[in-house]
């Protein structure tokens, strides 16, 4: 074993116990936040399938709004990263400022505008849906639009950390918002059964009180950074341009991205609410499937920015193609351990029993051609924008995303009459050939032709 990982997973700029030193860390924080939203979705779902519904429409708008500023973020990751690999410490401590302080502003802006504008915005995406459902996302989406900030500190803080390779710290920080979240969940949806109004209290309360931690940590405990309040307000304009270079066209990518995902819900919406319920329950189970390879497209982007970084580029190369690997075995051991499972993670839903078998067929299928097509379809950018090449993979995604995603997704599953099985097929169709168009640029050279610091 010993030989293994080190033929496959060492090299000049690092071996295998620095890498899964800082894998294992981002594991544990992926399990933890797919593991604890499972928990969240499932206390919801005992206010009826129409808070479900109402939170897993309001959820695919959060997540196109926050990885707006995750996208900031992780340029913030890659800049830290490859200033680390070349020892210029005062510039890491630069690149740290100046990702805290514009993901910040960001979530400030987009936050401000989600709640000023919320009624012509759900109005718009799901007008076609239940008063009922209408009422409880209202709600919903105004407290989670005054959550932005919030949660975009911790988010820049651990995007800094993780540039560094304190991945302990970030999972620290993580699981610290997380548990107060699910823990003020149970408080307000189960004890005093407060429904969508408890939710959203809890999500302020913990998304504030990680910031609150996450910057306590920054100045007061750190050791790497040794930033002061004031460089968090004034940082250099050379710098907020490199962070930019990777996180503009990554935050265009995603508003694209999940702009798509947002139109493919408004299919869903058309086909009812039992169709949303089964969309939600069966992404949530997805996303469990896909823990250990998410934990691993959020490494390579430390490994690979420190090898450029350094100026390792047969590094890079190597533990691309091992990440690679890795992932697709670890989407077929998650598979084969938690298929057999199924009844008792959908049990936690309490879906009804009408759509339990479409959300098997959904996630088998899901489980098959996830195994080689997810790593070179998620795994793989990562690593190419961890070197720079944020233009070509950004593109691309959008490209393929709307080409295939949503126009296949529109043909196959309301024109054809799929269903909900007819927009996860399309899904799967797009992965495959973004993810062949990522591996014909990994193949090239211009990936790692970009000079970034």
């Amino acid at each position: 074993m010993n030989g293994f990982l080190t033929k496959y997973f060492s090299g000049e700029s690092m071996d295998y116990r620095q890498i899964f030193a800082l894998f294992l860390p981002i594991l544990i924080d992926q399990a933890f936040i797919v593991g604890l939203n499972l928990v969240n979705t499932a206390m919801i779902s005992s206010s009826g399938v129409g808070a479900v519904s109402a939170v897993n429409m309001v959820d695919s708008l959060n997540i196109f709004l926050i990885n707006v500023f995750i996208a900031v973020a992780t340029g913030g990751t890659v800049v830290v990263a490859q200033y680390k690999g070349s020892g210029n410490d005062l510039m890491v401590s630069r690149a740290a400022a100046g990702t805290v302080t514009s993901v910040s502003l960001m979530a400030l802006v987009i936050g401000s505008l989600i709640m000023i504008f919320h009624n012509p915005v759900l109005n718009i995406l799901f007008g076609s849906a239940s008063p009922d459902v209408l009422d409880s996302a209202r709600v919903y989406l105004i407290g989670s639009g005054a959550s932005y900030v919030g949660i975009a500190i911790v988010q820049a803080v651990c995007a800094a950390l993780r540039g560094v390779g304190k991945t302990r710290a970030s999972l620290v920080l993580s699981l610290i918002m997380n548990f107060m979240y699910v823990a003020l969940n149970v408080v307000f949806i189960n004890f005093m059964e407060m429904g969508i109004y408890g939710m959203t209290l809890a999500v302020n309360i913990a998304r504030y009180g990680g910031a609150v931690c996450a910057l306590y940590y920054l100045f007061k405990v750190d050791d790497t950074f040794h930033l002061r309040v004031r460089e968090l307000v004034h940082f250099p304009l050379s710098m907020l341009r490199k962070i930019m270079f990777i996180g503009v066209p990554f935050a265009a990518e995603q508003m694209f991205f999940n702009g798509g995902k947002i139109l493919t819900q408004v299919f869903i919406v058309s086909l009812g609410t039992y169709a949303i319920a089964t969309n939600a329950i069966g992404s949530s189970l997805a996303g469990v499937f896909q823990i250990p390879a998410s934990a691993l497209s959020l490494t390579v982007v430390t490994v690979v920015g420190q090898c450029i970084g350094s100026g390792n580029l047969a590094d890079a190369k190597k533990f691309i193609k091992s990440f690679l690997w890795l992932g697709s075995a670890s989407l077929a051991l998650t598979g084969l351990i938690l298929m057999p499972l199924f009844h008792l993670l959908v049990g936690l839903f309490a879906p009804p029993a009408e759509i339990v078998d479409d959300i098997f067929l959904l996630l088998i299928i899901n489980t098959l051609v996830q195994i080689p097509l997810w790593p070179i379809s998620f795994i793989l950018p990562s690593a190419l924008r961890a070197a720079g090449d944020s233009k070509f993979t950004s593109i691309t995604s959008m490209l393929t995303m709307w080409l295939f995603r949503v126009v296949l997704g529109y043909v196959l599953g309301i024109v054809m009459g799929m269903g909900i099985l007819g927009v996860w097929l399309a899904m799967n169709c797009e992965w495959g050939v973004r993810g062949a168009l990522f591996l014909w640029r990994f193949r090239g050279k211009k990936w790692y032709a970009h000079k970034l610091i």
